[in-house]
């Protein structure tokens, strides 16, 4: 313990935040009855982030709950591979949570969850119009979409925290599973109703049209992203060990 640089971590750990101290952060925040209200422009930016977070499990849950009934009806295919398929995906969300934490890291929450949502789309477009049969390049798809819901999950929640920091974190993190599981419970009736009244082929382009909306409001969030941390140079990662 008498041998961490715990100076250092804590400026390292600011430098990766906002680049602000606490006391600034606190600073931010305004004070209505005695309770620290969050600023109109950090508001926007969590509502921002709760409506991609809403529109993501609009579009991802949509096909996870019904792509066994979709894959017997209109591949004909066994349970089987279908199963198979969630797996993969279920497989590759967890194996990507560390990667995309790394990522997160170096490039920023905001442009991580883009990519995990450019991802999703592009998966969910090429199921509307490419994969007329069953096949295993839909092994591939689905390991793309569990890379894109890790990308996406693993981020959200951080955001939401770091801008809950200027008010209250229990109340706002409640907003962030509040969107996320209504979003579940109504996906499932609201695509159901499609794929029973109006054809099972609606199943892929009414997700792809979700997480295409998803893209729109984080990419209007200005608050809650990190700050990536400055490239370090093999000399100065050697002096660093030094210390």
């Amino acid at each position: 313990m008498f041998f961490v640089p715990e100076k250092k971590l804590v400026q390292q750990m600011k430098d990766i935040n906002y680049g602000v101290s606490e006391a600034e952060d606190q600073s931010k925040s305004i004070e209505v009855d005695g309770k620290q209200k969050l600023p109109p422009e950090v508001m926007r930016s969590l509502i921002m982030i709760l409506a991609t977070i809403t529109l993501w499990f609009l579009g991802y849950n949509a096909v996870t709950t019904a792509f066994s009934k979709y894959a017997t009806t209109m591949w004909a295919s066994g349970l089987n591979h279908v199963s198979t398929c969630l797996l993969v995906a279920t497989g590759v969300a967890i194996v990507s949570y560390l990667p995309i934490g790394f990522l997160a890291s170096r490039i920023g929450r905001k442009k991580t969850i883009v990519i995990g949502l450019i991802v999703a789309l592009a998966c969910f477009i090429y199921g509307a119009i490419g994969a007329r049969t069953f096949s295993p390049l839909l092994y591939v798809m689905f390991a793309a979409i569990g890379f894109a819901q890790a990308a996406v999950t693993v981020n959200t929640f951080p955001m939401v925290w770091e801008i809950s920091r200027f008010g209250n974190v229990g109340k706002y993190t409640g907003f962030y599973y509040t969107c996320s599981m209504a979003a579940q419970v109504v996906t499932p009736i609201a695509s159901g109703y499609l794929l029973q009244y109006v054809g099972y082929d609606t199943l892929f382009p009414y997700a792809a049209v979700f997480i295409a909306l998803a893209i729109i409001p984080i990419v209007l969030a200005k608050h809650g992203d990190n700050k990536p941390g400055r490239p370090v140079s093999k000399l100065e990662a050697l002096q660093g060990a030094d210390d």
